[in-house]
């Protein structure tokens, strides 16, 4: 699975992965906005219950890796709920500037209302990670939080991100990884059973949580990713392993 198509995203025949499933470039990002759109409610419980709240601490670490101080302008792609965002706008401060985006207008939102909730106030827009509506060298930081697998076209995605770094910027991807070979059985029963199981009891919603399960499969492994980021002209390019592989954190620096 971790060849160069997979690593792409997307066949020469003009189809790509959904899941376990092929289907035409041009149905991905519609089929992905549905499993969002149904998802965006339970978002944040359901990643509790999905990782036993290790989400939480998976993202302390990239936060933490990401080292945004006052004054930094910090791009957030896929921003969910809002949780790096929110913590960000807090280290940028009022010299800084951080934008929470999202290709999902559903999920958007809730994140603008959660940090608006909480008093944090910062420019939101829905936009496509493959084509970044924002002039190159315009940030400091770049984040994608498990985001980056539901895109079609992964590569041309990392070089926008690219593309929209100031010299000496990082971006910082989060995203599932391949887990430690001696837990691989055990994982595997977890993803498809456990989650769909907790998809149909607390969101209502089996079938999207299956695609999580199959989209982190297809999804390319540590070392290819790593590959990607090099490719798409970053530099210092390193990723850490985190609760053995089941997620990793990239990084990479732009010259």
């Amino acid at each position: 699975m971790n060849d160069e198509r997979t690593a792409r995203g997307a066949d020469p025949d003009g189809t790509t992965h959904f899941g376990f499933q092929q289907v035409a470039e041009g149905d991905k990002a519609r089929k992905v906005a549905e499993v969002f759109h149904s998802v965006a409610s339970r978002y944040d419980l359901m990643n509790d219950l999905m990782s036993a709240g290790l989400h939480r601490a998976w993202k302390a670490f990239t936060i933490a890796r990401a080292g945004v101080r006052p004054g930094m302008k910090v791009l957030d792609i896929a921003a969910g709920t809002g949780d790096l965002a929110r913590v960000f706008a807090k280290q940028a401060g009022p010299t800084g500037q951080v934008w929470l985006t999202d290709i999902n207008d559903s999920m958007l939102r809730v994140g603008r209302d959660r940090l608006l909730d909480a008093g944090v106030v910062i420019p939101a827009a829905v936009c496509d990670a493959e084509a970044l509506p924002f002039p190159d060298a315009t940030f400091d930081r770049v984040t994608v939080a498990f985001g980056l697998r539901n895109m079609t076209h992964k590569d041309r995605a990392l070089a926008e991100m690219a593309r929209v770094l100031r010299p000496g910027g990082k971006l910082l991807v989060l995203e599932f990884s391949r887990v430690a070979r001696p837990l691989q059985p055990a994982y595997d029963w977890y993803s498809f059973r456990i989650l769909p199981w907790l998809g149909r009891k607390v969101a209502n919603d089996e079938a999207s949580y299956r695609y999580l399960a199959e989209s982190i499969r297809m999804h390319p492994d540590q070392d290819t990713l790593a590959g990607m980021l090099e490719a798409a002209g970053l530099s210092r390019v390193r990723y850490f392993n985190l609760t053995a592989g089941v997620v990793a954190l990239h990084e990479g620096i732009r010259l």
